[in-house]
């Protein structure tokens, strides 16, 4: 059996691993590049294999760092079978149509302003390959063993993390392969606790947060804070945020202050189309979540909902003070540009972090203290305040991944740890052999390994 890393491996996105069994291949995700140029550059050059040669993708969950490659790997020739939890295809068919539409956009912007160096800009796919994708999906339920060849055979397990997610079991001749996909955390304002794996031959777990605790901070009061501040001062709160889970997470939050007359009562906003949308995958999957209908209900109507992009530039030019969430998480592209073009000038502005910043992105270096920050070909001063809320990530910290290991009843012959910058692998992986004793490795990526 042979391993390769064809991504997620020494960073946190474009996840890919492939695994190779006589004539079977199988690839565990197909995500997209973010963050450092050189990463993004990526997602041009073609597979390392033959994509017609793959006979399956086994997709975690829907984010873009997981499924945003896909319909590049239709368009080199896969015709193979895409297997996800029904939630996870719904997500998927959003991320993938919404990331082509603002790929068309920002090289159709490029092109009328001249500020690409490629002449002409194009997206790395466009909405009609991201639809291709559709018919590939099968959707099949977590916890039950799916057969794909005589010897193979995989099944989903509750990852946490966002709806739909799933860790996987992959039985390959008589070997037990575990892919983690994204860890959540256990106590989740939304989802459920993530399961454990009780057995496993190799596994392969992310290490986003493999060097980081997450605080014990009480995340409602540094929201009613922020808020408060910023509104005192005449000022807006910008949240950007991705689209799935996180966004509905902070509506739930902002709820619960609005309930308890913590914030004033202004315009709360949710500026992102793929966002609302995602709500209506909330209200078909209420047993993959926490919420109730009615809070559903009730928690939507305290936001006003913004898909047209005319009322997005009719709420940037109100000037009435107001907090908006807009996508996407890491400011890489999205609605909250347009907001950011307006308001990060400011001091009286906040842009409010509330998720994991990859390297690269215009997040993280907000996030380092960035003096201005460039998007539409241009450079813009930051004066507005920046601030980072932790507590909120949908990935588990150190504890939660070391805890996830903790049921496995036979010592691996191998974890690897991927989906994780190297710093914070390295971390991580130092802890699980000092705690466990096991034999666990940092995977480079391009790297194949011979199982």
């Amino acid at each position: 059996m042979k391993i390769q890393f064809l991504g997620g491996a020494g960073t946190v996105t474009g996840s890919k691993t492939l695994v190779e069994h006589n004539e079977l291949r199988i690839l565990i995700d197909c995500g997209m590049f973010q963050g450092l140029k050189a990463l993004r550059e990526l997602n041009w050059e073609p597979l390392a294999v033959d994509a017609s040669s793959i006979d399956f993708v086994l997709l975690t969950h829907g984010h873009l760092d997981h499924c945003g490659w896909l319909p590049r790997l239709v368009k080199e020739g896969f015709l193979g079978k895409i297997f996800c939890t029904s939630p996870t295809k719904q997500i998927a068919k959003l991320i993938l149509l919404d990331s082509a539409k603002i790929q068309e956009e920002e090289a159709s912007k490029a092109n009328q302003e001249h500020y690409s160096k490629h002449e002409p800009a194009e997206p790395l796919y466009t909405v009609a390959e991201a639809e291709n994708v559709i018919p590939f999906f099968r959707a099949v339920e977590k916890d039950i063993e799916i057969e794909l060849t005589g010897n193979c055979y995989f099944k989903f397990f509750q990852a946490g993390h966002i709806i739909g997610a799933c860790s996987i079991s992959l039985h390959i001749d008589g070997k037990e392969l575990v892919f983690s996909g994204d860890v959540g955390q256990d106590d989740d304002v939304l989802m459920y606790p993530p399961e454990k794996p009780t057995t496993a031959d190799y596994v392969f777990l992310e290490s986003t947060y493999g060097n980081r605790i997450h605080p014990t901070n009480d995340v409602l009061f540094d929201l009613e804070l922020i808020i408060n501040q910023t509104i005192d001062r005449g000022g807006n709160v910008i949240i950007p945020s991705f689209a799935v889970e996180r966004a509905q997470t902070l509506m739930f939050l902002l709820w619960q202050l609005k309930k308890q007359n913590r914030i004033p009562d202004i315009p709360y906003i949710i500026d992102t189309p793929m966002g609302i949308k995602v709500l209506d995958v909330f209200n078909d999957n209420h047993q993959w979540h926490k919420l109730a209908p009615h809070e559903c209900e009730e928690m939507c109507r305290m936001f006003s909902m913004i898909t047209d992009f005319e009322d997005s530039i009719s709420a940037i030019y109100d000037k009435k003070p107001k907090v908006v969430i807009a996508a996407s998480g890491m400011i890489t592209g999205g609605r909250v540009l347009s907001y950011l073009e307006r308001y990060i000038d400011k001091p009286e502005n906040t842009v409010m972090l509330v998720g994991y910043q990859a390297e690269g992105t215009r997040g993280r270096k907000l996030l380092e203290g960035a003096k201005e920050i460039k998007f539409y070909g241009k450079y813009y001063p930051v004066e507005a305040q920046v601030t980072l809320v932790e507590g909120l990530s949908a990935h588990g910290d150190q504890n939660d991944l070391l805890s996830w290991l903790n049921k496995l009843g036979k010592k691996p012959a191998k974890i690897f740890l991927v989906h994780g910058e190297n710093e914070a692998a390295d971390a991580l992986r130092l802890k699980i052999t000092e705690r466990y004793g096991y034999n666990c490795t940092v995977p480079l990526l391009g790297q194949a390994i011979e199982l």
